[in-house]
């Protein structure tokens, strides 16, 4: 057998450092800037532009073509992107506009700004598209000229060239034609369905704009203008039977409203029906929302309080019987276009709404509209909390039988356990909490029905060589284990879990240093006697915000305050402020020394509302249990000293410290 060659060590120095420019980054990693099971989303960036361009008033046409080659063209009849060169870049808009990451039209949000509200907002979209494409071609009419430019795999191929318009010349308006680079997607076809959906879906937000598809191979053409909106558009598309007519409705604030900009609000439609699959649909600024977001919690949250309302106005409310959100929400069907000035979007591809204002926004406007409807329509009223108080029996009647099978010989709950009234284990949630002052907050700002707190004092302790019948002599970890329902156990074992209590076990420590230790304890605990809530998906991390950004008035929107988890959270937060012409430190910045440091409200509204918090779900990911395992012990184990020096060595530098 032939010798190893001896391996040379990679060498670790300046030149090693790789800076990519332009378009680079989106064609190494493009999934990090799209999806990539198959072009769809690179042709929808093209098409919300032109969106964009209707939403603002100026254009009445989309039109979507599907050449025989592969190729698409997007035409429309707005304004036409500028050609002229770039003030500060000195290169052409066009140019920039499709080359440059961050360039774009629409992050001037002030007043006189090129678009109030759209869906573009990063400044990344068909940049992405021309750097995923083979070649694309841009043509805009403006202003008594066309000017051409065509692009490959994002480069300039052929260079901009103006001329005068011609009789058979548009007015205005822009067309683009991609070809899209069929190495960068799993597929090269292009989904007829969700295409086909998603083209329509435009027409029914815009009334009035016609948009059209045409598929050159068969020379079929499909057109949609939509003139009844929303309504006519759920009635196609709902397939059970109604129980009350829909209720349709908008709002939007006007320039004298006190919380939200000009012209921020929603339209809706909603439809209750006894059976069917329901139908759910949002939209923000008229970008497809698939994942939902912070616009639909608004719209639950709304149907929801009006719907109590009225029911408790009318007191038709069995005894015993407790209504949550979801009572109300479970047999509705709807649609939700939402206008948000400056929405905060989750990833590139924008399929979740993040800006927590979008939940009060939203909610704001649908409740008092569905509180006047049902007092109008009492009848109608009637049926529907019918409906809902039907849902709310079956859930508790469900949570009754479990309740039974566990048994009359339950272990008394510890005192400083805040315990939560509802008994509906799929909605329950326990806090573990750092500290009794935080504990207090959290008592105070959590929802009674369905959230518990135990605060926990100091830190837990390592419980990864402390044999299982020791463990009870720890008070902390007896009052856990009893809270939560359930006994310790190992990973091949196969306890008992119809006593668990909580559906969600969460730990919440300070976002600091001495806070991730006590994560790292609580975990250790879980994966060490608890393993089998981890494996059933029941422990989670909250993840409670380290600043908080004092943000003064702007343009539009009123002052404000930004939560942010981390340094790259607040960094980001301050160049969106100054992006948005806030002048340096006219913000003020808050460093939370811990959560005790919250008062109720705010920990309510970053940590425990489960429409803005973030909650990090506790799985193994890639590893299995022994290679976790033999991680952990390295972390934990008293005598892995030098194993744990190895691994420091190894990853210290991928920390951040926190002084």
């Amino acid at each position: 057998m032939a010798d190893k060659l001896p391996t040379v060590p990679p060498v670790y120095s300046e030149g090693s450092i790789r800076v990519l420019k332009g378009l680079e980054p989106v064609k190494q990693r493009p999934g990090m800037y799209t999806r990539t099971d198959n072009p769809l989303h690179i042709i929808q960036e093209v098409l919300d532009n032109s969106a964009d361009e209707a939403l603002a008033g100026h254009g009445k046409k989309i039109k979507v073509i599907l050449h025989t080659d592969g190729s698409v063209t997007i035409e429309d009849d707005g304004r036409g992107i500028p050609f002229g060169l770039h003030p500060e870049e000195q290169a052409p808009v066009v140019e920039l506009v499709f080359t440059r990451l961050h360039a774009g039209g629409k992050f001037d949000k002030g007043k006189g700004g090129a678009y109030s509200f759209s869906g573009g907002l990063h400044g990344v979209g068909v940049s992405v598209t021309n750097a995923l494409s083979t070649r694309l071609e841009v043509a805009s009419y403006r202003e008594g000229s066309v000017a051409s430019l065509v692009f490959s795999g994002g480069d300039v191929i052929e260079a901009l060239s103006v001329r005068k318009a011609v009789s058979g010349d548009r007015k205005s308006g822009t067309t683009v034609r991609a070809w899209p680079d069929a190495k960068y997607f799993e597929s090269a076809t292009l989904p007829m369905a969700e295409l086909t959906h998603l083209l329509r879906s435009k027409a029914v937000l815009m009334p009035g704009v016609s948009v059209s598809l045409t598929i050159e191979k068969s020379n079929d053409t499909q057109t949609w203008v939509f003139k009844g909106g929303l309504r006519d558009y759920l009635m196609q598309t709902l397939n059970g039977d109604l129980v009350i007519p829909m209720f349709e409705g908008e709002g939007f604030a006007d320039a004298s409203h006190d919380s939200f900009a000009e012209g921020e609000g929603a339209g809706w439609c909603v439809a209750f029906t006894e059976d069917g699959q329901p139908v759910r649909e949002s939209y923000v600024n008229l970008i497809p929302t698939s994942a939902g977001g912070t616009h639909e919690s608004g719209l639950r949250d709304g149907l929801f309080t009006a719907v109590k309302s009225f029911i408790e106005l009318h007191s038709l409310l069995p005894k015993g019987v407790k209504l949550l959100p979801e009572d109300v929400f479970a047999r509705a069907s709807y649609v939700l276009s939402a206008k948000v000035l400056d929405p905060q979007f989750q990833g590139q591809i924008k399929e979740r709404l993040n800006s927590r204002d979008a939940v009060r926004l939203v909610s704001s406007f649908v409740r008092p509209a569905l509180e006047l409807w049902l007092n109008q329509h009492v009848d109608y009223g009637k049926k529907l909390a019918e409906l809902a108080i039907k849902a709310a029996q079956t859930r508790q009647k469900a949570g009754q039988k479990v309740e039974k099978r566990k048994g009359s010989g339950v272990a008394v709950l510890p005192g400083k356990l805040t315990d939560c009234e509802s008994r509906d284990l799929a909605h329950n949630e326990v806090f573990l909490v750092e500290g009794d002052s935080a504990g207090g907050s959290a008592k105070m700002g959590r929802n009674k029905e369905n959230q518990a707190i135990l605060p926990l004092r100091g830190k837990v302790l390592n419980t990864w060589e402390v044999d299982r019948d020791r463990l009870f002599a720890n008070t902390e970890i007896h009052d856990i284990s009893v809270a939560i329902g359930i006994d310790p156990h190992g990973p091949k074992d196969t306890p008992d879990l119809s006593g668990l209590r909580y559906g969600k076990i969460c730990i919440l420590s300070d976002a600091d240093v001495d806070g991730s230790h006590i994560q790292v304890l609580l975990l250790t605990l879980f994966f060490r006697h608890f393993p089998k809530l981890i494996e059933s998906g029941n422990v989670y991390v909250a993840r409670p915000p380290l600043f908080r950004v004092d943000a003064p008035a702007r343009g539009k929107k009123p002052a404000s305050k930004v939560y942010a988890l981390d340094e790259g959270e607040l960094t980001a937060i301050l160049d969106k402020l100054r992006k948005d012409g806030v002048r340096e430190n006219a913000w003020s910045i808050s460093r939370f020394k811990g959560l005790g440091e919250m008062s109720a409200e705010q920990l309510w509204d970053t940590t425990l509302n489960p429409d803005t918090r973030r909650l990090l779900p506790v799985q193994l990911g890639n590893q299995d249990f022994l290679q976790t395992e033999g991680l952990i012990t390295k972390l934990m184990g008293k005598g892995e000293a030098a194993a744990r020096r190895e691994l420091m060595e190894l990853h210290g530098d991928a920390v951040e410290i926190d002084i």
